[in-house]
């Protein structure tokens, strides 16, 4: 029989014990197909500029985006039909809530009507607002798993952050503005910063897209009217993003909200 003295069996259970540990120590976050970066194109309030505009933009270069409808907008009574091909086409149709309620008792607030305000309104209220409003979007799409954008970022209700009280009615939540994380292990899909453009050039825009490949985390474009509506950047500057992120496919993952919430979901290291 060979014989093993002591220093050696030492390092042989040694090394034994090392290959024995959880491989998780030394896994890293990767985004499929090896992209840098994810990009998540969201647009809010359910307006007529997203169906004329964005969404024929998107699909002429195969990207996704989510689609935040506030359900008493005009738009999704008059044209639901184009609401529903889009969600067939693999756009998200995300919730905004019903009727979009804001507090009005913060600055610059006087456009707030007093029926809508969220001073006035109570907690159980809000939550089955929210709640009857993924009913609705479940009829028009079919889809069970949602996620949301909080109106106006507002989350006080009585005192209450309505916000923490819908965390298991979605798999991701928008709910400040905010920079681009710099750890996507600190990332929280539950509570996700985003940046709202007005007015910016293409080249802002792409250089906000730039940043998350910096850090390897997410960009969360939070757009409203495109070429039109209120809140609105350019047609110009939307394609230029578009066309920038079509042509660096290798480098940037662009998926709905819904999409990106349940693959960080699935594979973040701190869930």
């Amino acid at each position: 029989m060979m014989q093993i003295n002591s220093s050696k069996l030492y390092v042989l259970m040694f090394v034994a014990s090392a290959m024995a540990l959880p491989t998780f120590a030394t896994e890293q976050f990767i985004w499929p197909n090896n992209t840098k970066a994810a990009i998540s194109l969201s647009y809010d309030d359910a307006l007529n500029s997203q169906l004329d505009n964005a969404i024929p933009a998107l699909n002429s270069l195969n990207l996704k985006g989510s689609f935040y409808l506030t359900l008493n907008s005009p738009t999704v009574d008059e044209r639901l039909e184009e609401w529903r091909k889009a969600a067939k086409q693999g756009h998200e149709l995300g919730n905004h809530s019903i009727n979009h309620a804001c507090s009005g008792s913060l600055p610059g607030r006087d456009w707030v009507a007093s029926h809508n305000d969220l001073d006035n309104k109570t907690f159980k209220e809000i939550i089955q607002e929210i709640k009857t409003a993924n009913s609705f979007l479940k009829a028009i799409d079919g889809e069970s798993i949602r996620t949301f954008t909080v109106p106006c970022t507002d989350q006080q209700v009585e005192n209450k952050n309505y916000v923490h009280a819908l965390k298991d009615t979605f798999v991701g939540i928008k709910s400040q503005v905010g920079n681009i994380p710099e750890n996507i292990n600190a990332f929280d899909v539950m509570d996700a910063p985003v940046w709202a453009p007005t007015g910016n050039s293409g080249a802002e825009l792409i250089a906000y897209a730039k940043q998350a490949v910096t850090h390897g985390t997410i960009a969360n474009f939070t757009f409203h009217g495109i070429g039109g509506d209120h809140l609105s950047v350019s047609t110009k500057a939307h394609q230029e993003l578009l066309s920038y992120l079509a042509d660096n496919q290798d480098i940037y993952w662009v998926d709905t909200y819904r999409n990106i919430s349940l693959h960080i979901k699935q594979h973040s290291l701190h869930k």
